[in-house]
């Protein structure tokens, strides 16, 4: 009986791309294409030539996990790389006298010594995409009628075979995206009001202010040094909120160029300037029912400070090359370690936008007003850094450094501390934990020569290198490069600065 070639495509076809899960649409395909070729195991495979191993995407008998990955033997290494580097688009192949290594693969695919084989390239648009294989026990079993079949299925095993690879990278950027999430969630809720080290003392006062204001919407303004933790609080604000539920969309004011401030905190429309080749949701539309945390405020230029003015009092936005208002629920909470009032004074601050931020101020205490919070922090940071770097056995304390860490003024606030716990933890090499603090009490930011006196105790190398730098960048305004730069002031190359302030976990750029 002559075989019906349209009805064999069309049944092969229907069970090929009948689902997305590629290994049901093998056992389907397998079953009906038994009856016309001789096959004992059929795969879509990926190979990688250049570590000799296998990608099996899908096998019968089943392989278990989708892209198992098969290492192979060495011999034949070459020819497999030459055969799949060529277009032949079918090819004919036995095997009857393998190595032995060769020999312990087929028996793990549940195949004989000697095996056919038949390999189909598969292609999407000129592009290779794998190639099907299929084997049988013994050798020539197949024929070129065979071949010939078996290509009339080259396209529905190619679509197959790449929505199957584009499947399974969705469902990976899912997990991704899950894993994420849950990361956040816990980083949010070590964050969160009742989670903040310091809440029951030194913060107190502050983690007061912080519930009243919390249930409701007013703008609140974070005030203090660089380091005290303010993007801890405004996430402990948000959390503490009825829109915890929404997003919490930060901005570092002061990391973003001038040319690029409108479009990223408004969005801009596609073709609204060179580049804009589609169009773009802004900080404030990403933050629609949720929280936007304005950090540096003082960063920002004149011409953002209109159009925030606006959208605190419209409550609507504006993207850039677009004529459409665009209503936004937003709460904002505000930061800045500079004082306003005197830029307001300078003209480099709107007093106008200074009264809608200022409804509900809050001063963060610099760490060596709290002292009493240092011991905990100590803790806090050597169990989280501990996790981050891997150490399974959190070390002891050096006896008397606690109170070492309490005679010291910290100019860096907690940020400092933090850093100079992960720096102790990085060098640990087993005992009691040693953080080689700054001992002086009597220091302050830019008076190495008093600590270094008989007076007191003498400073190691590096806290009066990184004390120097600290007051360089202060002078170059955080700028390391250029004119004027602190690398400039040093009169050192920036790499070198740079590499210096790694080392002594000095933060710059973003960072800082």
């Amino acid at each position: 009986m002559k075989m019906d070639i349209n009805a064999f495509f069309r049944q092969a076809t229907i069970r090929i791309c009948s689902t997305l899960d590629i290994q049901t649409a093998m056992e389907r395909s397998f079953q009906f294409i038994k009856d016309f070729l001789p096959v004992n195991r059929m795969s879509l495979d990926l190979l990688d030539p250049d570590r000799n191993v296998l990608h099996m995407v899908a096998s019968v008998p089943s392989m278990k996990a989708f892209g198992q990955i098969i290492a192979l033997p060495e011999e034949g290494r070459d020819d497999r790389a030459f055969h799949w580097a060529s277009n032949e688009k079918i090819r004919i192949d036995n095997l009857t006298d393998p190595e032995p290594s060769t020999l312990r693969l087929l028996k793990r695919l549940g195949l004989s010594s000697q095996v056919s084989l038949i390999f189909m390239r598969l292609e999407i648009e000129g592009n290779r995409i794998g190639q099907l294989v299929l084997a049988a026990n013994g050798v020539d079993r197949f024929t070129e009628e065979h071949a010939r079949l078996l290509q009339l299925l080259n396209e529905p095993f190619a679509i197959a075979m790449s929505n199957a690879l584009k499947h399974q990278e969705v469902l990976k950027l899912q997990d991704m995206l899950a894993d994420d999430n849950r990361y956040l969630q816990r980083q949010l809720q070590e964050i969160s009001g009742a989670e903040i080290i310091g809440a029951d003392f030194g913060l107190k006062s502050i983690m007061d202010m912080v519930r009243q204001v919390a249930p409701i919407d007013s703008p609140v303004l974070l005030l203090g040094e660089t380091g005290v933790g303010k993007e801890v609080l405004a996430n402990a604000i948000h959390q503490l909120s009825q829109r915890r539920e929404g997003p919490m969309i930060t901005v570092n004011c002061g990391a973003i160029p001038d040319t690029l401030l409108d479009s990223e905190l408004f969005g801009h429309e596609k073709g609204a300037f060179t580049g804009a080749v589609s169009q773009k949701r802004g900080r404030f539309e990403r933050a629609h029912t949720g929280t936007i945390f304005l950090d540096e405020i003082g960063e920002l230029p004149l011409q953002a400070q209109v159009r925030l003015l606006r959208v605190l009092q419209n409550r609507e936005i504006e993207r850039v090359g677009g004529t459409q208002a665009i209503p936004v629920d937003i709460r904002i909470i505000s930061a800045t370690h500079k004082n306003l009032e005197e830029m307001i004074t300078g003209g480099q601050f709107r007093e106008d936008l200074w009264f809608r931020l200022n409804v509900f101020p809050i001063m963060i205490p610099p760490l060596r007003q709290r002292k009493e919070d240092i011991p905990a922090l100590v803790h806090h940071f050597i169990e989280r850094k501990a996790r981050e770097i891997k150490i399974k056995e959190r070390p002891r304390l050096v006896p008397g450094v606690i109170d070492r860490l309490i005679a010291y003024n910290w100019p860096g606030n907690i940020r400092e501390l933090e850093n100079m716990v992960e720096r102790a933890l990085i060098q640990h090499r087993g005992g009691d934990l040693l953080i080689d603090s700054p001992s002086p009490s009597s220091r302050t930011p830019g008076s190495p020569a008093e600590s270094t006196s008989n007076a007191g105790p003498m400073w190691s190398l590096d806290e009066v290198t990184g004390d120097h730098i600290q007051k360089a960048l202060k002078l170059a305004k955080g700028k390391i490069n250029g004119p004027a730069g602190a690398a400039e002031l040093l009169k050192i190359h920036p790499n070198t600065l740079r590499k210096k302030m790694d080392r002594l976990a000095i933060a710059y750029g973003k960072k800082r």
